[in-house]
């Protein structure tokens, strides 16, 4: 099989290839490859020149089975590069579409980008076009200049640096040099097209990589319109809406080669398949990130969400470490436990009866079968969960300011520091231009442009407010409902798992009432959260594209408050109602508060006599880890399986049978909110574990195993799952560095109340120092423990079977500090009651201030930009100016030699002229 190319106007490729995937034997073929140029001289003749090649190949030699290699990101002529790819077909608008791509096509020619057809002949599904489209040099440097890209004018020459002490650990985690850091530093300008010789330009094809070309041929995209000549339709312009009006069904850059192997043409990079080899598998989750050549390849927008996410990783580990050893301590002392001691002792525990924890189904039942619950407990609620809460409110401080360093010297390092927000992420939206019909004077521009009236504004702001409003009242309302199942069950559950003693079910020694109804009524809130956050997903972009944002800037900010707002009260309302509302308006015997009155006969819940932080753990890790399990089953389950079928269809080898366009075309594309999802992902589970932290030590050490499989999720995901990515800049993460902020500092707060208030730590230690003998905790069970006289309970409380179980008892104890029976001020508060609420308050007043003050001066002793990469921009503004100003010195004297040479001139003028120029530069 023979194909003939033209390489330029002048040149004639042909070339004789062999396809090696499709051949079978143990022969050779030797191809020859006959080069032939054709120039024409000076007489009008053309110089032929022959250039033979012999490449041997496996296989026998059979011309028939010989065909193109389609894997290649270059036009037919082997030399232009694929910058962009657009693809359509033919439908029943065939012909309105048709004109729309012939006039946008013109529009693009006219720009100076070139274009290459692939009849649809030649694809495998017999009717997509693909459309080829190429940034020749010329319109690439215009370009840049216009968008203020840096690029490289000499090499830098500051010193490498300087080897950490016991560096050598950190060899296992490091990857080559050349993945780290696969370019040298350069000083850097933004370009000028003047001043091509002033750059380190020694190949134009290649001066530029290819994702600064796709962001420049996405640049020109998206501006030019797709009218005919002469028409001046304002609402006719743009890649976004020929996309949204069917007239192409995709456009994206293509990747460099197939990701399990580099590419055939050596003028490929192959950084995709450098990227899956040492990034994205699964075993290389202990090395470090490459993250210059995630950088290179994909953008600095993507690169930012990565070195966030890998720092927010790397700081979990000191968290995890933290946890653990907090875990720890709880685990040894154990035995020391002297409130679980007593609660266990049949002396004891066995001989105190509690009150009915409801109404009717509940019986009378004795303290020790609490006992499991209560080491349970102790494993979370001691004296080690303190300093842990304490420690986390100051390790959200140095995790905040430790990453504006590191993004310091990614923005230094980038050159992104003097980056400017790009004209096409302020560029008005397709969807404004179309929607909005009346047009206004922009004072700026002069120019007359569409606008949203307030008339038309106000309605649908007052929309998308109450819409929102409606999403977080029904979220509330599901709360309010799993709260009456929790409220109703319970004594189902009574009814059922009773006391060990009664020997009913042996599974009723491990699991309380409090136990099953907890971890059901947490997994019932799990599917109800998924479900919620299913469709407000769809809800949130459906009124975010109800209020017509004018820019995409604005449109990705108005998402991210609305998202964030309603995954807040979706995702942390019933860890909100475990921490600070359940057990804390319950009343007492004579006289229990009920959820919607008495006519309801939904009493509220109480706490364990261990503790209320007992049932907030298993909330906690049942909503995290059921989060962070659907989550990745979502994000790599699900492709696997596509995979999988993929491979069914026959796709083994696609380079043999689908070109490199294809191959991209079937892939996922990542729209402009996929880096959205990602960061509202590890947002919210970054809440989890600042929030809550107090009750579940362990939250960090789960998030920390979950993010190194995030990485590594991500990394294929764009790698193998996903189209290339159009390359944008960011020089931050945005306005999710905000939010962290503000759940850094609420963090504080809701630990401390969680210490105060959902914790036994603080009456523990109130007994310890003020009631307790021989400064121990014996007897603490007794005293936080009131009596009732069993006498008094009304009949509408009193168990139906209280006749078998209270063993002529005539007192029964529930969690309170009230006066006894017979007492003048019986079942009214004590005294001891009052100090142990204002010892939480002072607990909350102290810790908040402690770990504030320290916040604070940790965030003003540690700079936002490290003193080394201040030095280094100045040094480097500095070496810039310099060398601008020996070019144009140098110049200078090249004009005036040249002038002076083609044309003499007296000597005064030419001093006069020379003063002059100099002076300008200057």
């Amino acid at each position: 099989m023979r194909r003939i190319t033209g390489k330029a106007k002048d040149e004639t490729l042909i070339e004789l290839q062999s396809a090696t995937d499709s051949q079978t034997g143990d022969g050779l073929a030797v191809v020859t490859i006959f080069r032939i140029n054709l120039h024409s001289d000076e007489n009008g003749g053309n110089d032929v020149n022959s250039l033979p090649a012999r490449t041997t190949l496996p296989g026998p030699i059979e011309t028939d089975k010989l065909q193109p290699n389609k894997d290649t990101v270059f036009f037919r002529d082997g030399v232009r590069r694929i910058d962009f790819v657009l693809s359509y077909v033919d439908d029943k608008d065939g012909e309105k579409k048709q004109e729309r791509r012939r006039a946008f096509e013109a529009n693009l020619e006219k720009e100076g980008l070139e274009l290459e057809t692939e009849d649809k002949s030649d694809s495998k599904d017999q009717k997509t076009y693909f459309l080829k489209i190429h940034a020749p040099w010329n319109v690439l440097a215009r370009y840049a200049e216009i968008l203020k890209i840096k690029v490289p004018f000499k090499k830098s020459n500051f010193p490498p640096a300087q080897d950490v002490p016991l560096e050598w650990l950190s060899h296992p985690f490091r990857l080559p040099e050349h993945i780290m850091r696969p370019q040298p530093d350069y000083f850097t300008s933004p370009f000028q097209n003047t001043k091509t010789d002033f750059f380190l330009i020694t190949n134009k094809d290649t001066f530029f990589p290819p994702s600064t070309r796709n962001r420049i041929v996405y640049y020109i995209l998206a501006r030019r319109p797709y009218c005919k000549e002469g028409q001046t339709e304002r609402d006719k312009t743009g890649i976004k809406r020929l996309l949204s009006n069917g007239t192409y069904t995709t456009a994206f850059p293509l990747h460099d080669c197939q990701y399990w192997k580099t590419a055939r043409n050596t003028e490929c990079e192959s950084e995709r398949n450098k990227l899956y080899k040492h990034w994205a598998r699964f075993l290389c989750f202990y090395k470090e990130q490459p993250l210059n050549l995630i950088r290179k390849y994909y953008g600095e927008k993507i690169g930012i969400y990565f070195a966030w996410l890998g720092f927010y990783t790397e700081m979990l580990f000191f968290a995890a470490v933290m946890g653990v050893i907090c875990f720890t301590y709880g685990v040894l002392s154990y035995d020391d436990n002297m409130s679980s001691h007593e609660i266990c002792d049949a002396n004891i525990g066995g001989s105190i009866v509690m009150c009915p924890l409801c109404d009717k189904k509940c019986p009378f039942w004795k303290l020790n079968s609490t006992c499991l619950s209560s080491w349970q407990s102790h494993l979370f609620d001691n004296e080690g969960t303190v300093f842990f809460a304490i420690f986390m409110g100051i390790w959200v401080t140095l995790f905040l300011e430790f990453w504006k360093r590191r993004q310091a010297r990614l923005e230094y390092e980038w050159d992104l520091v003097d980056f400017e927000e790009e004209q096409h992420q302020l560029q008005t939206r397709p969807e404004f231009e179309i929607r909005c019909t009346e047009e206004r004077l922009n004072k700026i521009t002069e120019k007359m442009e569409p606008y949203l009236p307030v008339t038309s504004k106000c309605p649908r702001f007052c929309l998308s407010v109450a819409t929102v409003i409606f999403w977080i009242s029904l979220t509330v309302a599901c709360i309010i409902g799993v709260i009456a199942y929790r409220l109703a069950v319970y004594a189902a559950f009574a009814s059922i798992i009773k006391d060990p003693m009664r020997k009913i079910q042996l599974v009723g020694r491990f699991i309380t009432p409090q136990l099953a109804t907890s971890v059901t009524a947490s997994c019932i809130n799990f599917v109800i959260i998924m479900i919620l956050n299913f469709f407000y997903e769809r809800v949130a972009v459906w009124i975010t594209d109800m209020e017509i944002p004018k820019t995409h800037v604005e449109y990705e900010n108005r998402l991210t408050m609305k998202m964030f707002l309603f995954q807040f009260v979706n995702y942390y309302s019933s860890c909100f109602y475990v921490a600070f509302f359940k057990g804390k308006f319950v009343g007492f015997p004579g006289d229990y508060t009920y959820m919607f009155g008495k006519w309801s006969k939904l009493r509220n819940e109480e706490c364990d006599p261990g503790g209320c932080l007992i049932e907030l753990t298993t909330q906690l890790v049942i909503v995290m880890s059921g989060k962070q399990l659907w989550g990745n089953i979502q994000e790599a389950l699900l492709p696997l399986i596509r995979n999988w079928w993929s491979s069914r269809t026959g796709r083994h080898h696609p380079e043999n049978h689908y070109s490199r366009w294809e191959q991209d075309h079937v892939l996922l594309n990542f729209s402009q909110l996929g880096l959205f999802y990602e960061y509202l992902e590890m947002v919210v589970q970054f809440g989890f574990i600042t929030l809550f932290v107090a009750s579940f030590p362990l939250a960090p050490l789960l998030a920390l195993f979950n993010n190194i499989l995030e990485i590594r999720v991500d990394a294929w995901k764009f790698t193998t799952q996903f189209r290339r990515p159009i390359a944008s800049k960011a020089r931050n993460i945005g306005a999710w560095q905000e939010i962290l902020n503000g759940v850094a500092i609420l963090s504080v707060v809701t630990n401390a109340f969680i210490m105060a208030f959902t914790s036994d730590m603080i009456p523990r230690m109130v007994f310890l120092y003020a009631y307790g003998q021989d400064a121990s905790m014996r007897g603490y069970v007794n005293n936080s423990l009131s009596i009732y006289n069993i006498s008094q309970i009304p009949e509408r409380n009193m168990p139906e079977d209280r006749d078998n179980w209270f063993d002529n008892s005539t007192t029964c104890r529930y969690r309170d500090y009230r006066y006894p029976p017979g007492h003048q001020k019986e079942y009214t508060q004590t005294m001891q009651f009052w100090h142990i609420l204002a010892a939480k308050m002072a607990f909350i007043i102290i810790m908040e201030h402690v770990v504030f003050v320290v916040k604070f001066f940790v965030a003003w002793m540690i700079p936002d930009i490290p003193s080394g990469v201040k030095a280094r921009l100045k040094r480097e503004r500095y070496l810039i100016q310099k060398e601008l100003h020996t070019y144009e010195v140098k110049r200078v004297k090249l004009e005036l030699s040249a002038s002076f040479i083609t044309e003499p001139q007296s000597e005064m003028s030419l001093m006069t002229d020379k003063h002059e120029v100099v002076s300008e530069c200057l």
